[in-house]
């Protein structure tokens, strides 16, 4: 969810920095994704300034182009070839100078000085939409008379900044899916660390005078709509929205669309309560109707796309039980504010979240309304939302309020929760005064109704739907209070006992961790639910292999991840569009897979397996560059090196495994790491193009997964053993060989540890020829082989023995050839 900086100070004024305020909400547990400064208009009109036209004269070369000298302020005036059929002079345009980069969508566009049809031009006259200030292209903008020559345009068009707060929000709390929410929480931080902090929520008065106009709500199940708020406004202007307006939505990611849904997404955005608007004219016979309808109705949501409905859908219909929204999702084409509209009837309800999450998933629809509902909201808050929104209506957009219409049929109850003080010491670990439980408590407006002998009687709020019981209570204290504030004991337990399966296998991860980021890797942590789609397609990892979720909380988490790969790739993506271009990247992680086959009555849990994984991506340049060297891009050989040394941190050394040529669909080549019994340890290569063009990256990225469970289990069979740097010399030999070219290193290699394994400790590759004087499908190696004796120093004769066994082998098992 994304906070803007500037729209949350207006809820709590303060002096923290953007990323003050980010570090301050995780370290409270609303953890922030980054920070990043957003222009109402892209560029911040950074070298556009005013100009007064001149002079005007028809292009000589040309039949629609015009030299024009414009003033801009500076010592001499510019002389621009304009091609706009309406410049004059005596215009007050905008100019874009000589260094200035003008956006177009994803594009740029850099102005020089340039020679067009054989007359120099220094700048451009610009238009609405070339500076991103409106859509019309049709000519030149023309500025009113008194626009003051040199401005920047900036200055003129009132261009703000902004800062984008990005806050990864958890499921349960909902309360903070808002801007109110997060300066709540904000707040409450605040004043715990000394900080004067006042939350100002905007105050809402709605004009007594009403007129006589007011639709009458039926609602078939309370269970499935606990309150139905409503009120009718005639004779709107619906129309652009103003600037500061724009300003809010846009540095939040929203696209502005007209000033009655951009209040209603505003006030989402302010309070978390979604709200919506009908065209008042749609609504026949005067009535809503709150009920299901009949198994597949159809329906055109507002994308303009016609769904099937089923029985178990809630919808909005009119009172002959025509839907004209789909409750909590998503509004109706046909019953949508348009330019058109002079009457609307605004709702604010609440809706049960498990049918709003239901109908979501089946349709496919993931909205801002639909992410809130889900998650349960309190039907108190109905009314002051759907007040505030009326409020900017009638400010915005004109009007006059008719009645409002409230069905509330069952008002839930406060929720009430016993504490003690004595248990929120013993919880936390340590005597927090009861004077701060009770400023935390008050800062999260956890009402105080009671207090006797030390034990509290607390009226949670009905939007803190996660907090249920005293050790809710008690997190929220320490949440506040702060983790950090809670020192170790002096206490230190440890076992005695001996080493388990699991230990061995915690301190190898711990280990190989360390290992991994003293290499320059930086651990990463991604969910384990993932989207069902990414499998689609795929043999590796067939969808129907997926472990599914039955009621997912949305289509990109809906089943567990069989492999670490696209989870890494998420990141990549997230990262790389940051432009951190160069990543070294590992996670630890289960992936889970779901075998029909196994499944039976009495053994039901037998068709689902899961095991411990360890994934290393890489990406970017490996070298960059500078003085001393040339930049070099990351390559699979160095994430082939990168799981050689794991797996000989580990204990399996190089003569225990091979390395063989993959068939798998997330690669475009790749190579399994296999036990000499065939046992299999991991897969490493270079990703798939087309799975990475799906996360929109756009260089390579190499990926391995290693299966710790078989790794831990090759490695109990080894034993790590320290030994004294060797007395006797190493031995190398070097043999030029001619090979097809599907043969790999790694066959040879296997093959030359198969001929000798005492003796030969390293096999290397250190040249690799293709091209002419070659046969055709033909490729030359060069490799070393380097022998060494621990007792004694070799001989020329047994020296040569191994060798001459290594060319035989090579040469009956491959073809090879000697040069």
């Amino acid at each position: 969810m994304n906070i803007s900086y500037k729209w949350l100070l207006e809820y709590l004024p303060c002096t923290l920095s953007p990323q003050e305020i980010a570090d301050t909400l995780t370290s409270i547990g609303l953890e922030t994704g980054g920070v990043e400064e957003i222009e109402t208009i892209r560029g911040g009109l950074r070298g556009l300034v005013i100009g007064h036209v001149l002079t005007c004269e028809e292009h000589p070369n040309s039949d629609h182009l015009h030299i024009t000298t414009v003033d801009v302020g500076a010592d001499a005036p510019l002389q621009i070839v304009c091609g706009a059929p309406n410049v004059a002079a005596g215009q007050k345009v905008v100019v874009a100078t000589v260094g200035t980069t003008l956006y177009h969508g994803e594009e740029e566009f850099a102005i020089k000085k340039s020679k067009i049809r054989g007359v120099e031009s220094f700048g451009m006259i610009c238009s609405e939409v070339e500076i991103g200030v409106g859509s019309s292209n049709d000519g030149t903008i023309v500025l009113p008379s008194d626009a003051p020559v040199g401005m920047p345009a900036a200055e003129y068009y009132h261009v703000e900044s902004d800062y984008c707060i990005e806050v990864d929000i958890t499921p349960n709390r909902v309360d903070a899916t808002s801007h109110y929410g997060v300066a709540r929480d904000l707040a409450a931080s605040l004043k715990r660390n000394g900080v004067p902090a006042e939350l100002k929520l905007p105050e809402v008065n709605l004009p007594t005078d009403i007129i006589d106009s007011r639709i009458e709500v039926k609602v078939a199940d309370a269970t499935a709509c606990p309150r139905y708020q409503g009120l009718v406004i005639r004779d709107i202007t619906v129309g652009e929205s103003p600037e500061w307006l724009r300003n809010r939505l846009q540095a939040i990611g929203l696209r502005p669309i007209n000033n009655i849904v951009d209040i209603t997404n505003y006030v989402l955005h302010e309070f978390g309560q979604p709200l919506h608007a009908f065209d008042l004219a749609f609504i026949k016979g005067d009535r809503v109707h709150v009920q299901t309808v009949a198994e597949g109705t159809p329906f055109v949501t507002l994308d303009g796309v016609e769904r099937k409905l089923t029985a178990e859908d809630l919808m909005i219909c009119d009172s002959n039980g025509d839907p004209m929204c789909v409750a909590g999702v998503f509004g109706g084409l046909h019953s949508g504010v348009t330019e058109k509209t002079t009457d609307i009837f605004l709702e604010s309800a609440n809706f049960n979240p498990t049918m709003v999450r239901r109908t979501a998933r089946r349709l496919g629809l993931n909205t801002d309304s639909s992410f809130r509902f889900e998650r349960g909201l309190d039907p108190e808050r109905t009314d002051w939302a759907l007040r505030r929104a009326a409020s900017l209506i009638l400010e915005i957009a004109g009007g006059h309020l008719g009645g409002m219409t409230d069905v509330y049929s069952n008002p839930l109850k406060p929720h009430l929760i016993s504490l003690s003080f004595e248990k929120v010491n013993s919880v936390i670990g340590r005597t927090i005064e009861p004077e701060m439980v009770r400023s935390i408590l008050n800062s999260l407006e956890i009402r105080i109704s009671k207090e006797e002998d030390g034990v509290m009687t607390l009226e949670v709020p009905r939007y803190r739907t996660d907090v249920t019981r005293d050790v809710d209570v008690i997190e929220e204290i320490m949440r506040i209070y702060g983790y950090n504030q809670v020192e170790l004991t002096g206490y230190i337990r440890a076992s005695l006992g001996h080493e388990t399966e699991t230990d061995r296998r915690y301190k190898w991860q711990t280990v190989v961790s360390e290992q991994l980021v003293g290499a320059g890797f930086n651990e990463i942590l991604n969910n384990s639910l993932t989207a069902g789609s990414y499998y689609e397609g795929l043999k590796s990892h067939p969808r129907e292999m997926a472990v599914e979720l039955m009621n997912p909380l949305s289509q990109e988490l809906n089943c567990m991840r069989q492999t670490l790969l696209f989870g890494g790739l998420e990141t990549l993506s997230h990262n790389l569009r940051r432009k951190h271009l160069s990543l070294y990247l590992f996670e630890w992680g289960k992936c889970y897979r779901f075998h029909a086959a196994k499944r039976t009555d009495e053994t039901p849990l037998a068709a689902y397996a899961e095991d411990d994984r360890l994934g290393i991506w890489i990406c970017g340049q490996r070298v960059h560059n500078s003085w001393a060297h040339p930049e070099e891009p990351t390559s699979v050989f160095e994430l082939k090196a990168v799981v050689e040394q794991v797996l000989c941190r580990v204990g399996i050394e190089t003569g225990a495994y091979t390395l063989k040529t993959a068939d798998n669909d997330l690669y475009a080549s790749a190579m399994e790491v296999k036990t000499r019994s065939g046992k299999l340890l991991g897969t490493f290569g270079t990703v798939s193009t087309e799975l990475i063009k799906r996360f929109e990256i756009e260089q390579p990225v190499y990926f391995a997964e290693l299966l710790w469970d078989a790794l831990m289990s090759e490695s109990a069979r080894y034993k790590l053993e320290a030994r004294d740097l060797p007395r006797f010399p190493e031995v190398k030999r070097d043999l030029a060989l001619l090979l097809d070219k599907a043969v790999s290193f790694a066959e040879i290699e296997s093959l030359a540890r198969g001929c000798e394994k005492k003796l030969l400790r390293r096999v290397e590759l250190f040249d690799v020829y293709e091209g002419k004087n070659l046969p055709a499908g033909k490729k030359s190696y060069a490799v070393s082989f380097f022998l060494r004796n621990d007792e004694k120093t070799l001989n020329d004769k047994q020296i040569e023995a191994i060798m001459a066994k290594i060319r035989t082998t090579l040469e009956q098992k491959l073809g090879a050839q000697l040069r």
